[in-house]
């Protein structure tokens, strides 16, 4: 989620509710995920957000008991109701669970490499 139009263009949003939760020095609060994409989320501000813009947050969002994608995040903005974050982390298997659910989403695996192609120029 950048605040550039360009990377929205290249990074299509999926639309997906998955049990996620944002954690930032010792404060975590569940939200509800809106979309994602390979290069952040967005997500529904919770009504206790204590969130520090200056510093990171943590993301876990769990797709199945056994399968979380985990990531440290920037938040870009704060509108509407809902914050934007960018991703500044993600480890392999947390990345590889991303890239597998884009590619089921996106139906396309042209453009799901367009998108790898793109996140790699970044």
């Amino acid at each position: 989620m950048s605040e550039h139009p360009s990377d929205r263009r290249r990074f299509r949003r999926i639309a997906f509710d998955a049990r996620t939760t944002i954690a930032q020095n010792g404060w975590n609060s569940p939200v509800q995920l809106v979309d994602l994409s390979l290069k952040g989320l967005l997500v529904q501000r919770p009504d206790d957000w204590q969130g520090d813009r200056a510093q990171p947050f943590d993301v876990d969002i769990r797709l199945d008991p056994q399968a979380h994608i985990k990531m440290q995040v920037k938040l870009a903005h704060d509108d509407h109701g809902q914050l934007g974050f960018v991703c500044e982390h993600i480890d392999l298997e947390s990345i590889s669970h991303l890239r597998r659910l884009i590619e089921l989403n996106l139906g396309d695996e042209d453009e799901l490499h367009r998108e790898l192609a793109a996140l790699l120029e970044v």
